[in-house]
């Protein structure tokens, strides 16, 4: 017999994620701390959730890792030919599981900056199943790297403190970069290129001065909690840099000037391969046609089959640029077949839906350049014993490619040197990464700040024009061509006249009444405006 509460009586209800998020905001109201009181506390929660989730996001790959090539290898007939290539794709059999099921693993960091600037609504987070997608692909052999799960990791939880505390947009955006920069902390070892990464990447140019402190901290706590369960040494183990002639900055700007055609091959190729999985490309529309699913199916097999033959690209591949850092005997041409297929193979991991991030391969490029582009100037009479051996030039290449891939000079200038600990690598590092980023935007003008989250494996479709939200832009996608004068800086929404071009073109009967002149249009970063467009209200 079912008991019936009086009349006017409602039944208790299970607490809510929303009751438990006022009863927090009731307490802070209770201790009434203030502003900034209360950013430092709540960074120094950021770092230490994102240290420990990223320190269980290694833990998770080493595991994946472990149970792919030591126990499922040992269920495949022992001297099968085909037994390495098995394993990426019953990585990607997995994937394409958990896409049929999730559909997508949560937003990525351009989504969740957009978000906390109102620029558009923020899908529901999902930071275990990425970090759980990611382990697989990672684990399984993808060619991809950690760096970028790892930023989403502090970024999601950012995000979410901010959500239920319900803060303004400002402070949504610095508990954004405290959390990325966490992220960069505990990931590499080196909390003082997160912190920069943040503040170059994330925050941009706006963070106040005195905000700084939160990201400091947040860092220092991720990084703390990394070295106390993982250990004290970097991400590798980097030899002693070795000045042998003032005469060599000219040649590791030629080095550079290298690693700028490489990052834009390896950029270009990211966009290729994901215009190639979409059906954008003529001759490939058949890939559209197969369900999102099968595409990490698809990716892992490729990965597999060309890792019968050259194992190297395998995985994150942390341990190949360690060798090449050691001075371990690689031939010319093994070097340059090691960047290429590197490139090829992390453009078809990401293209066909495998997770992971671009860091690591970009540095796998870079330390396999610097290495070729060593072992080229040794073979020159007259001067091979004036310069550094190859891992000298592998350093300073793997901060040329990623700093160029990245749209992060700093942070990579940062890293490196923070992995060294040497101070006499800088000029070299400064050198070579400024002329590759200054080429990569001289060639590419139209590239954003906004790609270098992006271009991290984030979000691949760069180079993009960003879609409509609204139905009722589409005949206005094409103005961009007509726009001359003034450079746009940022993605504006704005009004724009229409004396120039016909109106009777566009059917105004599709726009539900709405007076044209009253549509907001995006215009795109790398557009052109007129003089008398103005900016919405």
């Amino acid at each position: 017999m079912t008991a019936i509460p009086p009349v006017g009586v409602r039944p208790p209800c299970p607490p809510t994620p929303t009751t438990r998020a006022s009863e927090l905001k009731k307490l802070l109201n209770r201790l009434h701390p203030s502003p900034e009181t209360l950013l430092l506390i709540l960074s120094l929660l950021i770092g230490g959730v994102t240290g420990v989730g990223v320190v269980t996001f290694h833990y998770l790959i080493h595991l994946i890792h472990t149970l792919m090539l030591e126990d499922l290898m040992g269920l495949i007939p022992r001297g099968s030919p085909w037994a390495l290539a098995c394993i990426p794709t019953f990585g990607g059999v997995i994937i394409g599981l958990m896409r049929w099921r999730f559909q997508d693993f949560g937003p990525n960091i351009s989504t969740l900056i957009a978000a906390s600037q109102g620029l558009q609504e923020l899908s529901p987070l999902k930071p275990i199943t990425k970090m759980v997608a990611a382990s697989v692909s990672l684990g399984s052999g993808a060619s991809l790297g950690p760096e970028a799960p790892s930023v989403e990791i502090g970024a999601n939880f950012g995000m979410l403190v901010a959500q239920v505390l319900q803060l303004s947009q400002d402070r949504q955006r610095l508990l954004l970069g405290a959390g990325a920069a966490a992220g960069i902390a505990a990931g590499f070892n080196a909390p003082i290129a997160g912190v920069f990464f943040a503040l170059e990447v994330v925050l941009g140019s706006t963070f106040a001065t005195s905000s700084i402190s939160a990201v400091l901290l947040s860092a220092v706590v991720s990084a703390l909690i990394a070295q106390i369960c993982i250990g004290t040494q970097p991400a590798f183990a980097l030899p002693v840099y070795e000045v042998r002639s003032s005469w060599e900055l000219p040649l590791y700007m030629g080095l550079g000037l290298l690693a700028s055609g490489v990052s834009i091959a390896y950029t270009e190729a990211i966009q290729l391969a994901d215009r190639w999985f979409h059906g954008k490309t003529p001759g490939f529309g058949w890939l559209a046609r197969i369900p999102r699913p099968i595409h990490p199916i698809m990716g892992g097999a490729c990965v597999g089959l060309v890792a019968l033959q050259l194992p190297q690209i395998l995985g994150v591949g942390y341990e190949t640029v360690e060798a090449m850092l050691q001075d371990v005997q690689f031939s010319l041409s093994l070097l340059l077949l090691l960047l290429g297929v590197k490139l090829a193979m992390t453009a078809v991991s990401l293209g066909s839906g495998l997770v992971g991030g671009i860091f690591a391969p970009a540095m796998f490029l870079g330390a396999s350049l610097g290495s070729a582009y060593g072992i080229f100037l040794g073979m020159i009479p007259g001067i091979s014993g004036h310069v550094a051996g190859p891992p000298a030039y592998a350093m300073v290449g793997m901060a040329a490619v990623l700093a160029g891939s990245a749209r992060a000079p700093l942070t990579s200038i940062l890293l490196m040197f923070e992995l060294t600990r040497d101070y006499r690598i800088v000029l070299p590092l400064m050198a070579a990464v400024g002329l590759s980023v200054w080429l990569v935007e001289l060639v590419n003008r139209r590239l954003t700040h906004s790609l270098n989250l992006q271009q991290m494996g984030l979000d691949v479709t760069v180079n993009q024009p960003p879609q409509p939200i609204e139905p009722l832009l589409e005949p206005f996608q094409d103005l961009e061509e007509s726009f001359s004068d003034r450079l746009a800086n940022g993605i504006l929404a704005c009004q724009i006249s229409t004396d120039e071009f016909n109106i009777d073109e566009f059917n105004i009967d599709e726009l539900n009444g709405q007076d044209i002149h009253d549509l907001p249009v995006l215009a795109v970063a790398n557009g052109h405006l007129k003089e008398d467009v103005k900016s919405l209200p």
